[in-house]
């Protein structure tokens, strides 16, 4: 046996060459040795380690097989959120997005020639790998930590599975790296890979897999990680996330510097010019797709130059820098079997259609849907029809087409059902009512819905399982099919009833003992303080997504004036239209919406964050654009500011309209506009709605009269700062989360109104026109040092 140090030697030595080895395997297709040789190295690695277990370090090749398995996933909070694209799936659609960005960098674009509109964008093309998209934490070159995507801001922490994948490297090789890199990429299973491991689940009597990246989502997502080393995964980046420390000016650039330590990149990677040359590159990865050793859904642009993807910055939940351009779908001929009827969280009725299984762009497919009945008769479709089935963005199986001259003579037609498939309440079609200038018309929705609310176990599961989401009151534990059972037996019917639920009655539940009842009873009890935007989006109100849940509860502050609100305040507030605003305004008017919000409270429900109406929205309303929102017939908002300037009080307004003389003087209105406002006015029922629109403004502090606030205690409150050109020491998001953290609204503009332009190197024309209306400027390290002091004094 060789003593310690002559083993550590040799041990060092075998690692090495092992990595070396992977590395020129797995990563760059060029292995050196033969198998044999490579098997007898690894050998003589485990044998030293177990003659000398104090030797052993996670770093080793050998720890790649898996260590125990997890009784679950911890959660991971990404740092930096790992958000997805937004989608072309025509050429317009990229010569779109192309145009967007030439128009978002502006200036920042060097001029092309004389009768050109500057220069064409650099790009960062590769294949859009169909996986599983993970992140790779990098200490120090250690790799530290795995974790899958999940909603963008949180994932799993899957570190012991990432480790068992043979060319994610567990140290960086060479030198230079950041002290903390965090990879991005994406886990997928190849063609050969897939078929093995579905012939070996056959083999053994197991289920195959439907596509690779099913294969590959699940064995990345096992709590063994020995089940997850025996797996045919790799690894491919294309990004970075959170990183401390200096890397290189462009998106090629830093994926090549990834490469260099020892990352597997794609080797279709390529940078173009403009457009037209991302277009060729689309069109000859898809004539090479189907020889590809691994399955794609498309093609991924991204802007190659970081300064710029930092100016251009992101909308929602997709940088303005990137975009998939997806493949067409894929098509196949079955038969529809039947038509099903499914009842979902608001009631809809939708129908389901149930197909002849069929392989379409390699997944099974048995269902499809139909959207609603009107999409049933857009297509003529009948059951026994043989149908033209595709899978769009190759994911969501959808009915395109019926092959009409296949139709059988027992053809039979699709009729919605008259009563509930689940709770036997009636099914009515919905009505649409479209409001404008004063006026409603009623029209017949494309949606059925079972008039049965909560007492429709469907609708009843559908809205608990959505209350106690992890978006929602994130109540752990309580998952779909304990929500099922919970109501089944009679237990919930309501999301107030969770509140009320015992230990006798968990206990007899079947799948509980003694300590999960008691985790389960406790989890609910921590849920009773959400914070109001939570329990807003938690109530399911039809179109209020989390989005919209945080604005109200942001702008008003408190859940009895979002209870109150009158459709026509809500739509003051920004993104919120009418139909969304009569959607929640409808809702809380429903007594028995009421009696559960009651309830909840009665129960202990305690809500976080309530407080008064922003400041933003303080004295936000004036009269011209009230007077416009009235949608009295032939007044626009010219005529409105008229009126409003004439007039300057609601009362003052309707006194005019009756007063044919006064308004017959009035500059500015026609005829008709004049006879439109007495009508409207001499309606008793118009003058009680404006009336009480105008009260509720006024006890908002949101009418024309009230008075303006600021954020207090904030030291930019009040202010609008802009923020133009490349930041160094962060990105552009963070700056402006800082900012709007001390009270600043940040905006896309320059304008008198600015307070302040923070200007980086490749600042163009908004620095011009801080200039030219002697704006304060600073640069970023004149920035960080105002933020520094403005974070030290509060």
């Amino acid at each position: 046996m060789p003593d310690v140090q002559t083993a550590a030697q040799r041990i060092s030595q075998l690692r090495s060459q092992i990595d070396a080895h992977n590395h020129r395997y797995y990563v760059l297709d060029e292995p050196s040795v033969p198998d044999a040789e490579y098997d007898r190295l690894f050998r003589e690695l485990q044998a030293l380690e177990a003659e000398h277990p104090q030797l052993v370090t996670a770093q080793s090749p050998t720890q790649r097989v898996g260590g125990a398995a997890l009784a679950a996933f911890g959660e991971v909070r990404h740092e930096v959120p790992m958000l997805s694209l937004g989608n072309a799936f025509a050429e317009d659609d990229l010569l779109d997005f192309d145009r967007r960005v030439r128009e978002g960098l502006g200036d920042l674009l060097p001029a092309a020639d004389l009768f050109g509109g500057g220069a064409p964008v650099e790009y960062c093309c590769e294949p859009k790998l169909d996986g599983l998209a993970v992140s790779l934490l990098y200490r120090d070159g250690v790799l530290v930590r795995g974790a899958t995507r999940g909603d963008g801001s949180t994932g799993e922490d899957i570190s012991s599975n990432v480790r068992t994948l043979r060319n994610v490297p567990l140290q960086l090789q060479g030198e230079g790296y950041p002290a903390v890199l965090e990879v991005r990429g994406e886990v997928f299973m190849s063609k050969a890979g897939f078929e093995a491991l579905n012939a070996r689940q056959l083999a053994s009597g197991g289920k195959p897999f439907a596509n690779p990246r099913n294969a590959a989502a699940g064995s990345l997502r096992q709590l063994d990680p020995k089940i997850t080393a025996s797996r045919p995964l790799e690894f491919c980046c294309y990004g970075i996330g959170q990183v401390e420390g200096e890397l290189a000016a462009t998106q090629v650039g830093i994926l090549q510097q990834l490469k260099g330590w020892g990352l597997p990149i794609s080797r279709e990677l390529k940078k173009v010019e403009g457009a037209e040359q991302c277009l060729a590159y689309y069109r000859d990865i898809g004539e090479r797709r189907s020889s590809l050793a691994y399955e794609i859904d498309g093609v991924v642009f991204k802007v190659n130059d970081i300064g710029y993807q930092r100016e251009l910055g992101f909308r929602a939940r997709e940088p303005r820098w990137a975009i998939a351009h997806k493949f067409p779908a894929s098509e196949e001929l079955t038969e529809l079997l039947d038509v099903e009827f499914q009842v979902g969280r608001t009631g809809a009725v939708t129908p389901v259609a149930r197909l002849k299984p069929v392989q379409v762009a390699g997944v099974t497919v048995s269902n499809a849907t139909l959207h609603n009945m009107d999409e049933v008769a857009r297509l003529g479709l009948m059951i026994g029809d043989t149908v033209i089935i595709r899978r769009a963005g190759d994911v969501i199986p959808q009915v395109v087409q019926v092959v009409t001259e296949r139709r059988p003579a027992d053809a039979r037609p699709v009729h919605i059902p008259e009563q509930c498939p689940v709770c036997g309440s009636a099914v009515e079609r919905t009505q649409l009512v479209k409001r404008s200038k004063g006026r409603e018309t009623l029209s017949e929705g494309a949606v059925y819905r079972c008039v049965g609310r909560l007492s429709c176990q469907a609708q009843l599961k559908q809205a608990i399982i959505h209350f106690v989401s992890r978006r929602a009151l994130d109540i752990e534990g309580l998952g779909d099919k304990i929500v099922e059972q919970l109501v089944d037996v009679g237990l919930v019917a309501s999301p107030a009833d969770l509140f009320t639920l015992t230990y006798e009655q968990v206990v007899a539940l079947e799948g509980f003992a003694e300590l999960s009842t008691r985790n389960l009873l406790t989890a609910i009890d921590a849920s009773r303080k959400p914070t109001l935007a939570r329990f807003i989006y938690a109530l399911g109100i039809p179109d209020v997504g989390e989005e919209t849940a945080k604005l109200l509860a942001r702008a008003l502050g408190s859940l009895a004036r979002i209870e109150q609100a009158l459709p026509e305040v809500l739509t003051w507030l920004p993104d919120i239209g009418a139909e969304v605003a009569y959607e929640i305004h409808n809702f809380f008017a429903d007594s028995h919406n009421r009696q559960v919000l009651r309830q909840l409270l009665e129960r202990g429900i305690q809500l976080q964050g309530e407080g008064e109406l922003h400041a933003e929205f303080s004295a936000c309303t004036t009269l011209a654009a009230f007077i416009d929102k009235l949608q009295i017939p032939f007044i626009a908002s010219t005529g409105a500011e008229k009126l409003a300037a004439q007039t300057g009080s609601l009362q003052a307004l309707i006194e005019l309209s009756q007063d044919w003389l006064s308004l017959s003087a009035l500059k500015g209105l026609n005829e008709k506009a004049r006879q439109s406002l007495r009508d409207y006015f001499a309606n008793p029922a118009n003058v009680a709605k404006a009336c009480l629109v105008e009260a509720q403004l006024r006890d908002f502090g949101m009418h024309w009269q009230s008075q303006k606030q600021v954020i207090q205690g904030l030291p930019l409150a009040g202010q609008t700062w802009v923020l133009t050109g490349t930041l160094e020491a962060m990105s552009r998001d963070q700056a402006k989360q800082q900012l709007e953290a001390l009270g600043a609204k940040v905006a896309g503009s320059v304008s008198a109104r600015t307070h302040c332009v923070v200007a980086g190197p490749g600042a163009g024309s908004k620095l011009d026109k801080a200039t030219e209306l002697a704006l304060p400027v600073l640069d970023e390290a004149a920035f960080l040092e105002r933020l520094a002091e403005l974070q030290a004094n509060e």
